[in-house]
């Protein structure tokens, strides 16, 4: 279903003018005031580079009108809003642009100028430089207009937009984000993810699935591509993603809803509600609330159960955070939860009369996941220093028909079989950061990270035999992981453009495991309780020359890592080989440039990339369809990443982005009977999207816009085999849409899968029939949907 639009308060911009915050921000130049400004307002910059000539002081209260006026006079540039959290700056000799969606200077609100969606902007995030834009790596950024504009509601809509960024198919929070062509499989088991998901700045997972947040109400969504071990550690082997939230905004009293309804062809119905609310609770402290209730009506019918659109799934969730600015400091607590709950998969097998489901029994998921967070910032002429303390709280469970699985092991006719697991984890982060005072050439910070986390899981694979319920393994499993890291990072200015940096991380990971497992003849009961540590060091070291207009080059190399851990799964005892699995390492080498062309109507990011992988952790699975975690191999990924984005005329934007990458295993571990042509499973050769944004207004108030999105995903293999593993991909996805608007309300039409492809995305959805039956995942129908939102 296309998502209910993402909502923002573009009307409340000059009521947000006239709340005063108390500053002290005294900068050397006008764009790290700028800069400063930014993050003590809860507001993105872009184009900040415009500003010439030294930092005018900033002390005492000021409205956020006030505080721009005066850091830019006389630096020969000047601001328009993109939206009430999203400022752009440009030289003041420069055309003038088409009236902003949001302006301080008048309160009237006019048709918003398209905005080219690699714009770069100043975020808030202290692990990175302020400006995204001047960072070296691949890094894309969709703001909050964009995801608005484009009705992003989800984790899987991020990936038409963002070049290298795929998802698997397995359901609403089952599935795993795979970066830069860099997979460890398909299968969600045991191994810690390659990408680290984060909600503002605390990670929201280690090995469970994508829990697939609900986008609403937020500022921006960035991706990291490449490893991050230096700066955020093991979990972020090939990337980031991360989900930055509108922040409570002072001074303001707002709110907004949105609904949606929408219609799958041979479906079911579908509907979104949400709603925000911005509440100043006291002088110089807001806050800020936001809910959200979701179904997704099914569109696959059970032939054997006789069930009609059985892949039904409901999200429901909401935030709260508040916030307080006490001088140069600011504390900002939060409270997340989201509950997915999916009363069925949505594979379908291939038989003689066509694809059709057909189980014994419906393969249900939950996921419920709640964050609280506590971050503490200041800064001045000392520094910066942030501290982010968090806690998070995760269960999921899945059911699955193991029937065919357990006929092998009876001897009598199975009439039903099921494999139920259900995973609890409980973690908490500590991650605090200081960042050196800005003076002279250098740059620097250091940061001490510590995290706990707690994992206990069931599993249990039973089989009924007419009267008679038989259990085959039973299996109570508890993992206890202590991290601890100390890291930086300096970037030093050689002058003429160019910059160097170094950074680094040291760590030492603990892993304590307990395992008690029953299962009778023919399988083995025993128990497990094992211990082990892991420590190393991740380096990065860049080298980049920044370029007139905002642009730069750059080379870089990083590295990413994930710790080892145990084995204690199967009807059997695994052997040696399998008792264990180590860490393995990601080496990347990269050399890439940001332009902007054409008088900056053009933005451009182009990355050639070398990734050297050993020792790759996988989730594989025994002839019994319990899951073992094993290091497969070596492997290697070589490719080029595209992002453009033009704005052709005052109303057309266009927009692009595009993988090509030759991933490939280079050494194969014995003992897996995998042939030397082996890939990395799962991950194209090629990917691309493309978006075309026009917009004029209608009226004196009010505006069209047209949105045009299309993606490819090339062909892959399920495995790392060729020979055995089946094909999957090749297919297009797409949407539409026309929408009117004004500062208060907005009335949108999509159309998903316009053309209503039926493609398979994914070749996989049971674990205990796999290789026994071809599975395939087709594409949601063609789902119209109907999005209205208003502000207050």
């Amino acid at each position: 279903m296309a998502g209910a639009l993402g909502l923002g308060f573009s009307g409340r911009g000059a009521a947000a003018a006239e709340a005063r915050t108390r500053l002290d921000i005294r900068k050397p130049t006008a764009s790290e005031t700028l800069i400063e400004l930014g993050v003590r307002m809860g507001v993105s910059l872009g184009g900040v580079e415009a500003c010439k000539g030294s930092g005018a002081p900033l002390v005492g209260p000021f409205t956020l009108k006030d505080a721009l006026d005066r850091a830019i006079a006389g630096k020969g540039c000047s601001y328009v809003f993109v939206d009430a959290h999203t400022i752009r700056f440009s030289p003041a000799r420069a055309a003038p642009a088409p009236r902003p969606a949001v302006t301080l200077r008048t309160a009237a609100v006019a048709t918003p100028e398209p905005v080219a969606p690699l714009a770069p902007l100043v975020i808030t995030a202290g692990k990175r430089p302020p400006r995204l834009g001047s960072l070296p790596g691949g890094v894309s950024i969709i703001g909050s207009p964009q995801l608005q504009d484009t009705g992003v509601g989800e984790t899987a809509s991020v990936a038409r937009q963002t070049a290298g960024f795929i998802t698997t198919n397995l359901g609403a929070a089952r599935n795993k984000i795979l970066l830069r062509g860099l997979s460890d499989g398909t299968f969600t088991g045991r191994t810690q993810s390659t990408v680290g998901t984060y909600l503002d700045d605390v990670p929201v997972n280690y090995n469970a699935p994508d829990p697939d947040l609900r986008l609403i109400d937020v500022t921006r969504v960035e991706v990291l591509r490449g490893p991050q071990g230096a700066l955020y550690g093991g979990g972020s082997l090939s990337g980031i993603y991360r989900i930055v939230t509108h922040a409570p905004e002072l001074g303001v009293y707002g709110a907004s809803v949105g609904a949606t309804v929408a219609q799958t062809d041979s479906g079911s119905s579908s509907y979104r509600f949400e709603g925000v609310v911005n509440v100043p609770t006291s002088q110089g402290s807001a806050l800020r609330a936001a809910i959200y209730h979701d179904v997704d009506g099914g569109y696959l019918d059970d032939v054997n159960l006789r069930l009609s659109n059985v892949d039904r799934t409901t999200r429901r969730g909401g935030r709260v955070a508040w916030r307080a600015d006490l001088g140069q400091w600011q504390v900002r607590l939060g409270v997340a939860g989201q509950s997915v709950s999916s009363k069925d998969t949505q594979y379908v097998t291939l038989a003689p009369g066509g694809p059709r489901r057909a189980n014994q029994v419906r393969e249900t998921h939950r996921n419920r996941l709640g964050q609280t967070s506590l971050k503490i910032s200041g800064s001045g002429d000392w520094g910066r220093f942030e501290s982010v303390t968090g806690y998070v709280a995760h269960r999921f469970a899945s059911r699955y028909d193991a029937t065919l699985s357990l006929t092998q092991f009876s001897e009598e006719a199975i009439e039903l079989g099921l494999y139920d697991e259900a995973s609890r984890v409980r973690m908490v982060v500590e991650d605090a950061l200081y960042t050196g005072p800005e003076r002279g050439r250098l740059r620097w910070l250091v940061g001490l990270f510590t995290a706990t986390s707690i994992e206990e899981s069931d599993a249990e694979l039973r089989a009924r035999t007419g009267a008679v319920t038989r259990s085959y393994y039973d299996e109570d499993r508890k993992d206890r992981l202590n991290e601890y890291a100390l890291y930086g990072e300096a970037t030093y200015d050689l002058g003429a453009g160019w910059k160097v940096a170094l950074g680094g991380r040291t760590f030492r990971t603990t892993v304590h495991t307990r395992s008690y497992v029953l299962a009778p003849s023919p399988g083995v009961s025993r128990d497990m309780d094992r211990t082990a540590s892991f420590s190393g060091v991740s380096p990065k070291l860049s080298v980049q020359r920044d370029l007139a207009g905002g642009g730069l080059i750059y080379a870089l190399t990083s590295e990413g890592y994930r710790a080892g851990g145990f084995n204690s799964g199967g009807l059997v005892t695994p052997n040696e080989t399998r008792r264990t699995f180590r860490p393995d390492h990601l080496r990347n080498y990269e050399i890439g440039a940001t332009l902007n062309p054409f008088g900056g109507r053009m933005n451009l990011r182009a990355a050639l990339f070398y990734d050297n992988w050993r020792n790759i952790q996988t989730d594989q699975y025994f002839a019994s369809g319990l899951s073992y975690t094993a290091n497969i191999g070596d492997g290697r990924n070589r490719g080029v990443e595209i992002e453009a984005a033009w704005r052709a005329t005052s109303h057309l934007t266009v927009s692009g982005n595009a993988l090509f990458n030759e991933p490939k295993l280079t050494r194969i571990a014995p003992g897996y009977g995998i042939s030397d042509s082996a890939s990395l499973p799962g991950v194209p050769d090629v990917s691309f999207g493309s978006l075309v944004t026009y917009q004029r207004p209608i009226t004196a108030a009010a505006s069209l816009m047209l949105t045009a999105e299309t993606g490819y995903i090339g062909r892959s293999r399920l495995t790392f085999d060729p020979r055995y593993s089946p094909s999957m991909g090749g297919y297009y996805t797409g949407k539409l849409s026309a929408q009117v608007m004004t500062d208060r309300w907005r009335a949108a039409l999509f159309v998903s899968n316009p053309w209503n492809s039926s493609s398979d995305t994914f070749a996989y959805g049971n674990p205990f029939s796999f290789g026994q039956v071809r599975q395939v995942t087709p594409q949601r129908p063609r789902t119209w949907s109907l999005a209205l939102s208003a502000n207050f």
